[in-house]
């Protein structure tokens, strides 16, 4: 992947991919063999950004959370490349037994457990997972900085946060010389694009954060393949998936994709991508896949030029 496919991950330093592999496929629809594969795919690829967090995947049946951690330090361990990649994880989900939230005391036993499940000594990006509005932001942030000057932590971001709470956030680390959030992540895509285009679009881009959005395929909804209701039963997660976007807005948008991929001779993914990496402010979108062949539409994604027109079509089909 050549200079021109990475960015600069907000003020961190660090450089990354266009994209971000979301790692909570891994100990949920993928097990520890398939997954490993995929991570010597991804970055053989130059995909090398891998997004996890403490609680993927608790929700899957007889699983308690740390999966995805436990698979990904495994694989480091067997493979040896911890250098190679930009390791990024969360804390603040509900863990159970009331391991939840951004208390110092709790930050600092979900950072050592994330190190060890990692079997790394340091992390890339820690992010706080959501806002806990009964902590001050004093005192979380304190933390982080702490983590920051002892080596465990290169860089924190926030995720889930509203624009004025993350704002806030920003000037209490101002006013008191301690560590900020350099990221954001944020949902956004296609379809769901108030929320961040309404408020946290301005905070990002007026302190120089970098962006990572999720559900950027919209639970795959803009991947075009659930165009009726009967295709629900396609996936897991279909139901909801038909429910919330099957809807004439959502199919004016499967139009706009479906004709600018022709004209690339692209998929409806690979375009929907090129779109969110091609707004301003968005450094590196979050997607994940679950087989090498999936993983190829990604790598083409990256190198996919829309034209302006292409990108006001689009934009044109989705306003809210």
């Amino acid at each position: 992947m050549s200079q021109s496919e990475h960015r600069s991950l907000g003020r961190t330093g660090i450089n990354v991919p266009k994209l971000t592999f979301g790692g909570n496929v891994f100990g949920w629809t993928i097990d520890q063999k398939t997954s490993f594969s995929l991570l010597d795919a991804l970055v053989e690829n130059g995909l090398y950004f891998i997004d996890t967090a403490d609680v993927y995947s608790r929700w899957a049946p007889g699983n308690q959370g740390g999966e995805s951690e436990t698979i990904i330090g495994n694989w480091l361990q067997q493979s040896g490349k911890r250098d190679k990649i930009v390791l990024a994880t969360k804390v603040g989900m509900d863990m159970g037994e009331g391991k939840t939230g951004l208390a110092p005391a709790y930050i600092r036993q979900s950072v050592e457990d994330s190190l060890r499940r990692l079997q790394t000594d340091y992390i890339d990006l820690y992010q706080a997972h959501r806002d806990d509005s009964d902590t001050p932001l004093q005192d979380t942030l304190q933390t982080f900085d702490a983590l920051i000057k002892e080596g465990k932590v290169r860089a924190i971001g926030a995720s889930n946060y509203s624009a004025s709470r993350l704002d806030e956030a920003l000037k209490v680390s101002k006013d008191n010389g301690l560590a900020r959030y350099e990221t954001l992540q944020p949902e956004y895509n296609l379809y769901d694009r108030e929320g961040y285009e309404s408020g946290l679009e301005k905070v990002a881009q007026n302190h120089g954060l970098g962006v990572i959005n999720y559900y950027s395929l919209a639970s795959g909804f803009l991947s075009g393949k659930y165009r009726k209701p009967e295709d629900a039963s396609k996936s897991q997660r279909g139901d909801g998936v038909v429910q919330k976007y099957l809807n004439p807005r959502g199919l004016n948008i499967l139009a706009a994709l479906d004709k600018v991929a022709a004209a690339h001779n692209a998929t409806p993914t690979q375009v929907t991508l090129a779109w969110e990496m091609a707004r301003p402010g968005i450094t590196a979108p979050i997607v994940s896949v679950t087989s090498l062949a999936q993983l190829d539409e990604l790598t083409k994604a990256v190198t996919l030029q829309l034209s302006d027109a292409d990108i006001r079509e689009l934009s044109e089909a989705s306003r809210y």
